[in-house]
């Protein structure tokens, strides 16, 4: 359909006066008349009843009248759609899976809120991306780590567990207890390592390659586990103590490319982080914003 015949056609309908809408849309009166016309032939039904001095609306004009507002409005509107859509920034982020949720979503709302205009997409960790949310030990060469938040390790247990009582635990009272592991994980052979240098071991009930599936062994009441407290956040269910030993932790922040120019997204995103490049920080700026505002 000639978008043409509906701008006539809501004309007359406003205008209630052929000679009117021909004035106002700058054509003449046969013009608008043979549009409305035609527009009456397409839809096969009367829109108007003509008299000496103007026209009455038929109900089907009633009907049709706010549609055909509707599809102007939203035909007026794609330039400006399409020239947001040239002015968007593009950010695809790989994104590590087992990490803290809320510190996540603290990261992504500065993000959003200090880079105007971004266009985020995450995709998984092994995806090709701009740049990855992940773990300083997964930075590659030729690739910079700009750190963002810590979080801690601590044992975690079911309540009715020996262990679950104490506020602290040193690396003696795990001897012989059911363990669970992680063994890509640092800590886990950290751990180990420590109680191996006494003597001591752990009993090695289950392994898995993941933290969140050594926190569903955890809790289906396998053993113990340390593992860190952005993955324990929804295990309410779990207990869990601090070692009282030497700090373990691992740290989480942006990798992205070192000898490559980056794109404006990414690099509006540097130098925004940089400034807040710790986990307490990411937490806190955010939350002065919000009170700010």
């Amino acid at each position: 359909m000639d978008l043409r015949l509906l701008r006539f056609f809501v004309a007359v309908y406003e205008e209630k006066n052929i000679t009117f809408a021909a004035e106002r849309c700058f054509v003449s009166q046969p013009s608008i008349s043979n549009a409305i016309k035609q527009l009456e032939e397409e839809l096969s039904t009367p829109l108007f009843i003509r008299h000496k001095k103007g026209v009455n609306l038929t109900d089907e004009a009633h009907y049709l009248y706010p549609l055909a507002i509707r599809l102007l409005n939203d035909i007026n509107r794609l330039p400006q759609l399409f020239q947001q859509r040239t002015e968007c920034l593009p950010l695809t982020l790989g994104n590590f899976p087992d990490l803290s949720q809320s510190q996540l979503a603290r990261f992504l709302a500065l993000l959003t809120q200090q880079v105007p205009n971004v266009l985020l997409e995450l995709v998984d960790h092994s995806a090709e991306s701009d740049a990855r949310i992940t773990l300083d030990m997964f930075k590659a060469d030729g690739e910079i780590f700009l750190p963002l938040w810590d979080e801690d390790y601590v044992l975690c247990m079911l309540p009715n567990h020996p262990l679950a009582a104490l506020n602290k635990v040193t690396p003696q009272q795990l001897h012989q207890h059911d363990f669970i592991e992680c063994p890509p994980c640092e800590a886990h052979q950290q751990t180990i390592g420590l109680l191996a240098c006494d003597g001591l071991a752990v009993n090695l009930v289950a392994k898995a390659e993941h933290k969140t599936q050594v926190m569903h062994l955890v809790q289906a009441g396998l053993g113990i586990s340390f593992l860190p407290t952005g993955v324990l956040e929804t295990a309410k269910e779990l207990v869990t103590v601090p070692l009282d030993g030497p700090r373990m932790f691992r740290r989480l922040g942006l990798c992205y490319p070192a000898n490559k120019t980056l794109n404006p997204a990414l690099s509006a995103a540097v130098k925004v982080l940089s400034q807040y490049a710790h986990s307490d920080l990411v937490g806190t700026v955010l939350t002065e914003q919000n009170t700010e505002s």
